[in-house]
């Protein structure tokens, strides 16, 4: 219990450590809330958290410009309502002979407070509504990607340029059981960043694989939920080159905290070259299926897709998490009969009609990997079948 409840105050940290992750300085506090005083004390080691993110594309500058401009307006509000208070109070106070006035149905004092909010909520609505339609116009884009959320990871797939890659947290295992330092960028670190170019508009697909996820990037000014079977778009325009985080930011599932969103934004030459190497990549990993793999290959193969994909249910040591995560040390599908522990590993696992933390592993990963994974968790640990799956069985087996 006491390791989850550390591992959760450092998901809380992750999350306020990437309101002033972004590159380039935020932009100075304009305004303070005179009610949010109250809450100094708890603010002293947060000081930069505060405000919004500076922003780095249109309509997070148009967010933080409405932003500032309601504040203003509530504090001029809150300036207003309670000096007339206090007057009122001070000057009518009963010691100095005053006596409460009787009356009622004031035309003119009703429709002077009826005029006043409403037109306060005219000046308030007029600009939200301009940033909100900004918001949903994601016409005429200089390129589009589709972002898909899986339980728990993204996968980004440029639709006009064919390359598509998935996107893990990097965060070691062991910084998140406190057993090394924690680095810089705890829980907000990936594995493969989303890459775009600078000054281009960007229109992003937004959906998911299993659960409700959401795709929020503070600086850009898109926050998205992905929802299984729908598509959601956004878009941002990124002005200047740098790496800009964010995170899910919908409950969806036990690994919630661990799914950070990095974005790398590149002039358009250097995004070019990395476009060039990801086409490059793209065409080596097309492997043939029918290449019989050694079993020491594809068992060193599998470690790494283990690693990136099955070690935070199942653990580095194979035991899983009682309760909730079968072990797979000693295990009899890891143990048994092939066709069984690929099916798991490729199908999930439903019961009572409804899927469960185990996802089908076919929709992310190849045939190669598939074999490869089912490999390593035959022969790792105190697992010693002495068999091999190979890439053909599972494009069988696929089919």
């Amino acid at each position: 219990m006491i390791d989850v409840l550390k591992i959760n105050m450092d998901r809380i940290e992750a999350v306020k450590r990437n309101v002033e992750m972004s590159s380039g300085s935020p932009k100075p506090l304009r305004c303070v809330p005179i009610a949010g005083l109250a809450l100094a004390p708890a603010l002293v080691s947060a000081a930069a958290e505060v405000n919004l993110q500076a922003p780095v594309s249109p309509i997070a500058s148009q967010i933080y410009d409405l932003h500032t401009y309601i504040m203003w307006i509530c504090v001029v509000i809150f300036i207003g309502v309670f000096s007339v208070m206090f007057y009122s109070i001070f000057a009518h106070r009963k010691s100095k002979g005053h006596q409460a006035a009787h009356f009622h149905e004031n035309t003119v004092v009703e429709i002077i407070w009826t005029v006043i909010p409403f037109l306060i909520l005219l000046f308030m609505a007029f600009p939200a509504t301009k940033t909100i339609l900004a918001m949903k116009d994601a016409s005429a884009p200089d390129m589009t990607i589709k972002v898909t959320g899986y339980q728990w990871k993204w996968n980004y797939d440029y639709l006009d340029q064919g390359v598509s890659f998935y996107s893990n947290l990097a965060t070691p295992p062991a910084q998140i059981h406190n057993q090394q330092p924690k680095g810089e960028h705890y829980l907000l670190e990936v594995d493969q960043p989303l890459v775009v170019p600078a000054g281009k508009k960007v229109r992003v697909l937004i959906t998911a694989n299993d659960v409700l996820h959401s795709w929020w990037v503070p600086a850009f000014g898109v926050k998205q939920d992905a929802i299984p079977g729908f598509v959601r778009d956004s878009w941002f325009k990124a002005e200047k080159p740098g790496i800009y985080r964010g995170q899910c930011a919908e409950l969806c599932g036990k690994e919630h905290g661990f799914m950070p969103i990095i974005v790398e934004v590149k002039s358009q030459d250097d995004y070019n070259k990395w476009l060039d190497d990801q086409k490059k990549k793209v065409s080596a990993s097309a492997e043939d299926v029918s290449k019989v793999w050694e079993s020491k290959d594809l068992i060193a193969r599998g470690e790494k897709v283990y690693g990136a994909n099955c070690v935070a249910c199942h653990q580095a040591n194979g035991k899983g998490v009682p309760g909730t995560f079968p072990a797979l040390d000693g295990s009899k599908i890891a143990t048994g009969p092939k066709p069984a522990h690929m099916d798991v590993v490729m199908n999930g696992v439903v019961k009572n009609g409804q899927p469960t933390a185990m996802v089908a592993w076919k929709n992310t990963l190849s045939d190669t990997d598939l074999a490869a994974v089912i490999t390593y968790e035959r022969n790792s640990w105190d697992n010693h079948t002495g068999d091999a799956v190979q890439p053909a069985e599972v494009k069988a087996a696929r089919n």
